[in-house]
């Protein structure tokens, strides 16, 4: 496997995205991401590269407007400036689907960390910004930038939905992104390959797993 180098330790973050029950097996009523229970070493891994630790995860409340319905069937669109499409209700706050899989840190014990997609208007995915149109920030930019964070490494769930999401917001940002294969998980093969596309067109690098990291001696 080809190798990637890696800047000094103390200008990388890691960031754990939505990494939840709710999108495992665990949940399956909510949107279970095949394996996605599975993730937890290996996102514990990548920390080990990094300076600093980012996670977030959905918060949602009850009824949202994306809520699926007989009459409103998951993926159909909503008619709102916030939120795109209907899905499952998923990741309540206070519920065993809201919290993060097991193996990994409470959300206290993070660098920093995001709880998401709060009000019922609002469905976000990527994890640095509260809206669609990217105008109200989380504040996961900010801090990175004022860490003097160059280079994050990301995992989480799910890989073509809210990872995708919050990488392509990192790398319009200025980021140098790396994709960990190993700590995120996908729910369909060709929105999985066509999220892979998209993030490799925009310089994104992509490795299977923290054995192809290797940390600079400069």
């Amino acid at each position: 496997m080809p190798q990637l180098c890696l800047p000094d330790k103390k200008y990388i973050a890691s960031l754990d995205v939505d990494a939840q029950n709710a999108f495992t097996s665990l949940c399956p009523d909510e949107l279970p991401v095949p394996d996605g229970n599975l993730i937890a070493e290996e996102l514990n891994r990548q920390a080990c590269f990094a300076h600093i630790r980012v996670g977030s995860k959905d918060a949602h409340p009850l009824n949202g407007l994306w809520e699926v319905s007989s009459e409103h069937p998951m993926l159909s669109p909503v008619d709102a400036k916030n939120v795109d499409v209907h899905w499952p209700r998923h990741a309540i706050a206070g519920t065993f689907g809201s919290q993060l899989i097991e193996g990994l840190p409470k959300p206290e014990q993070y660098d920093y960390f995001v709880w998401k997609g709060v009000e019922p208007d609002l469905h976000p995915y990527g994890c640095c910004f509260h809206d669609l149109e990217e105008k109200l920030t989380t504040g996961v930019i900010e801090f990175l930038q004022a860490k003097e964070i160059t280079t994050v490494i990301v995992g989480g769930l799910a890989l073509e939905h809210c990872v995708r999401a919050t990488v392509m917001q990192l790398s319009n940002a200025g980021f140098e992104v790396v994709v960990n294969l190993a700590a995120t998980r996908g729910l369909d093969p060709e929105s999985i390959n066509q999220a892979l596309k998209q993030m490799q067109g925009q310089g994104i690098k992509i490795i299977n797993s923290c054995e192809q990291l290797v940390v600079s001696t400069k």
